[in-house]
């Protein structure tokens, strides 16, 4: 394992050690979209001491991983690719359609006296739509081509040239993704529900805010675990 230091980035921390996830997000450090910072850089625009993130990064590393957490980084290609679409893809398509639901069930009865919830019902609706179809490919054309990449013993040749090329193009989606989110997170600011919040505007906020903490676990494994390794292997068959 690779020795850590405050200029590692925050994706590689998350990446060697899953657990620090709950720390980065408890300090509202990006690790996903944002993983590509190193420590100090993401500590000094949050106005965080580096050397202190540090040593609380230390302090906070466990023998093993708990319950629910997986080492994306000792997995092969294909099984990651695998445990995404079996995890974080398969929890997306069961939550999103409830949670679309609620909004507009919110936005319904509740617009009138917060208008918040209806802008928030559209940003739903649109995180909907732009994560069904960016799973779409990388089911259907993507993560192919990385159990492809993962099996063979030569570089393949692929119809849009480079793995690079899709990833970029998921990577932007998941910046686009990252952005809602953070958008959810401020009209509700922080997924506090008003004093007077039914169960379904309860329901609405705690549904957001695990999907944002899950967003923030799917979207570190591809950019900084899953995206980067096959980029490796695709350059190191070409040779």
């Amino acid at each position: 394992m690779a020795t850590l230091s405050p200029e590692t980035t925050v994706g590689e921390f998350v990446a060697q050690r899953p657990a620090l996830s709950r720390l980065f997000e408890r300090l509202g450090i990006d690790y996903c979209c944002g993983g590509k910072r190193p420590l100090a850089q993401a500590c000094r625009e949050r106005g965080l001491d580096p050397g202190t993130v540090f040593a609380m990064l230390e302090a906070a590393v466990a023998p093993a991983a708990p319950a629910g957490e997986v080492d994306a980084a000792s997995m092969s290609l294909t099984e990651l690719a695998d445990h995404i679409e079996e995890t974080h893809h398969a929890y997306l398509k069961h939550e999103m359609p409830r949670l679309r639901h609620l909004a507009l069930r919110v936005a319904n009865a509740h617009g009138q006296r917060l208008p918040w919830t209806n802008q928030l019902a559209q940003v739903v609706e649109g995180f909907v739509r732009e994560l069904q179809s960016h799973m779409m490919k990388e089911e259907q054309i993507l993560f192919p081509m990385v159990r492809q990449i993962d099996a063979a013993e030569e570089a393949p040749e692929f119809h849009c040239g480079s793995l690079a090329n899709p990833i970029r193009v998921m990577e932007a989606e998941h910046q686009e993704a990252g952005d809602a989110l953070a958008t959810m997170r401020t009209l509700t600011s922080d997924y506090t529900p008003p004093p007077d919040a039914c169960n379904t505007f309860r329901a609405l906020l705690d549904g957001l805010k695990q999907l944002e903490a899950d967003m923030h676990q799917h979207v570190h494994k591809e950019n900084n675990v899953l995206f980067p390794r096959a980029l490796e292997r695709e350059a190191a068959l070409a040779e």
